[in-house]
């Protein structure tokens, strides 16, 4: 069970009940109504701890309500939980639209992304636009209530509380500074809002070129305020900034159509040259529910802490790991009570391994018994094989907190503990390769192969004696597949919407086929544009 951080997130019903909307819909209604007052929570930094902590948790949970309940709703009234988790509603967006993963399911919107066919009224589409927006919202809101004079008319004047809270600040606009990352990633051109904006004013839409100069100032701008690397885990440190700031710069033709490959050579040396990150011996620990331990935590950059007690809720890595599982698997030994017949790779996946499923890279996790690598039904379970990279047990084979245990105590096998990696040392180490490949200046090539390498030694993969840049992109997908970078990974590319690579059922047809460059990006909900006058939809949709 984790004992970092994040693992009191269960205890912030009353941070929950602080943040002021901001947000672009009326769709946005908070729970609860009740609102406590903030002149009392924040004149008090251990409850201004608490309200920081309730961000972080924005990436974790979906709300506060009953766990499971028919009328769960989250944070967000008018979309169910499950839909607008942050986590798992943007690993659908970034996998399930890929040549990585497919889910079985039939609820509507879900097989608009198996097919790259969705338009602007899918429910997942908005369900993640909308919890990307509260997010924001309440990261403007801690702002609005933290700074120096408001602090003061608080009676908060010692140094080190108001340098404590002053770090607490820097922390929260990281947590903002990703979300408009993500959101300039999956949807270009969108609403913009900080602690400056008046609350109820409609807010204008900013170019994806704007966002993207607004994320590149905040990191460093922020960038000396935050923790030194590594001090507690699950926090944003200046490691989780420079891993940010790597993958920000390395898509920046995309988001921005400018070249700062130098940048993210930069930015990914502060990182891979400081002490305290080092590669995980066994890569299968990333994935397990003590991987907030030992040498796997080592690897970590910046996860989102879950925990089978403290984070109960039927997304994240909760979903990751059961919805993997299906029939003739044996749940237990993924530490969960069963399978929901959802998720499997797509055969490109399974290709990418040198002798495919028997592959000896011991990267290539999939279960293969009763199960085809073809898929022809995405609703087929059987079709497709299972993912076993993502489990509830531990690296001694014991399962995590909420399953059963011998003596009656623990949980029924519902929830997991298992953390989610926003960003590991291997990640930081192929995009470094990537950008000294794509010319950006103050890399080494020989520094570049040996970090492909090192991550290949791991799996038990030969060395490269050389690379190219279809050698990185093969190689972020062998070592990062199933962790929500490969619609990213594939736009900067070129290969996502291309006739010239395909995977089954890419525009709508079992063989594969090129889409309209639009695809590109995700259309701005209509919901969004009924109430906010301001957005012009991205073209196409």
């Amino acid at each position: 069970m984790n004992t970092s951080f994040t693992r009191s997130l269960g205890t912030f019903a009353l941070a929950a009940s602080l943040f002021t909307s901001v947000s672009c819909t009326k769709d946005l209604d908070q729970k609860p109504s009740y609102r406590a007052s903030a002149d009392v929570i924040y004149s008090d930094p251990a409850q201004i701890f608490q309200v920081l902590a309730r961000l972080y948790s924005g990436l974790a949970v979906a709300g506060q309500g009953q766990v499971g309940s028919s009328t769960e709703r989250g944070d967000l009234v008018k979309i169910n939980a499950d839909y607008s988790n942050y986590v798992r509603n943007y690993w659908n967006l970034q996998e399930i639209t890929t040549d990585e993963a497919t889910l079985a399911w039939g609820d509507p919107g879900i097989p608009d992304f198996n097919t790259l066919t969705w338009n602007a009224d899918n429910q997942f589409v908005r369900g993640m636009y909308e919890r990307f927006y509260f997010q924001i919202s309440a990261c403007n809101e801690f702002l609005r209530q933290t700074t120096a004079d408001k602090l003061a008319e608080r009676g908060i004047s010692s140094n080190s509380e108001v340098a404590n809270i002053g770090q607490y600040r820097a922390e929260a606009r990281f947590l903002r500074a990703l979300s408009y990352t993500h959101l300039m990633d999956l949807y270009g051109n969108v609403p913009f809002t900080t602690e400056a904006s008046v609350i109820g004013d409609l807010p204008p839409q900013k170019s994806r070129a704007e966002i993207f100069a607004f994320v590149d100032s905040e990191l460093k701008d922020i960038e000396g305020s935050l923790l030194a690397p590594r001090t507690q885990y699950g926090r944003a440190d200046k490691g989780a900034c420079w891993a940010l700031q790597t993958m920000v710069y390395l898509n920046a033709e995309v988001y921005a159509k400018t070249n700062r490959y130098t940048d993210a050579i930069t930015a990914a040396k502060k990182l891979l040259t400081t002490g305290g990150y080092s590669l995980a011996p066994e890569y299968r620990s990333l994935f397990l529910a003590d991987n907030h331990e030992g040498a796997a935590k080592n690897e970590m950059i910046f996860p989102v802490v879950f925990d089978g007690v403290f984070t109960q809720n039927y997304g994240g890595t909760t979903f990751l790991v059961h919805a993997s599982v299906g029939g003739s698997m044996d749940a237990a030994q993924f530490g969960i009570n069963g399978g929901w017949y959802g998720l499997r790779a797509k055969k490109n996946l399974v290709d990418l391994f040198p002798g495919g499923a028997t592959s000896t890279d011991k990267r290539s996790m999939f279960y293969t018994k009763d199960q085809s690598k073809e898929i022809t039904n995405f609703g087929d379970f059987s079709q497709g094989y299972p993912v076993t990279k993502w489990r509830n047990v531990k690296l001694d084979g014991t399962p995590g907190s909420w399953y059963p245990k011998p003596d009656g105590s623990g949980g029924n096998g519902d929830f997991v503990d298992t953390d989610f990696p926003l960003f590991r040392l291997a990640d930081v180490q192929l995009m470094y390769a990537e950008a000294v490949l794509r010319g950006g200046t103050g890399g080494d090539a020989g520094q570049a192969l040996t970090y492909v390498n090192a991550i290949r030694a791991r799996a038990g993969a030969t060395p490269l004696g050389a690379i190219t840049l279809d050698d990185i992109l093969a190689e972020r997908g062998r070592e990062l597949y199933w962790e929500g970078h490969r619609r990213t990974d594939l736009i900067r590319f070129g290969k996502y919407t291309t006739g010239a690579y395909v995977w089954p059922f890419k525009g709508g047809v079992a063989e594969g086929r090129g889409v309209a460059d639009t695809r590109t990006l995700f259309p701005i909900p209509t919901s969004d544009r009924i109430a906010n006058p301001n957005l012009k939809q991205n073209d196409g949709y």
